[in-house]
């Protein structure tokens, strides 16, 4: 009867370790979830929308587009020179968003001129 005991209690003690280390790994996965979502974007929309989702580089941030909409955490550039960057690697764009508003229409045209 006593192996019975120290088997169910230590079944019990890794059971409760599993739970703690999945609610750890959740926590901290929803905290990461929410910082980047708090993090100042620039959005892009594009000319024409992509094919497939895709994901590059651009400035040393990742951005990420689907269909003709691209989102991308500010990089510290001035947003025109981002712009810029964008446009060279999905495309030209209709508007780019900035923390702060849109480029004017100007700099849109110097934008998609650029690239």
């Amino acid at each position: 009867m006593m192996t019975l005991t120290n088997s169910h209690n230590a079944l019990r003690t890794a059971l409760l370790a599993g739970l703690a280390l999945i609610g750890s790994v959740g926590s901290i996965a929803a905290t990461a979830t929410r910082a980047e979502a708090a993090s100042p974007r620039y959005t892009a929309k594009l000319s024409t929308a992509l094919e497939a989702p895709a994901k590059k580089v651009v400035n040393g941030v990742v951005w990420n587009c689907a269909s003709d909409t691209c989102t991308g955490a500010v990089d510290g550039a001035r947003p025109l020179n981002t712009c810029t960057k964008v446009v060279k690697a999905f495309g030209a764009v209709t508007a780019f968003a900035t923390p702060k508003g849109e480029l004017s229409a100007e700099d849109l045209q110097s934008c998609n001129a650029a690239a």
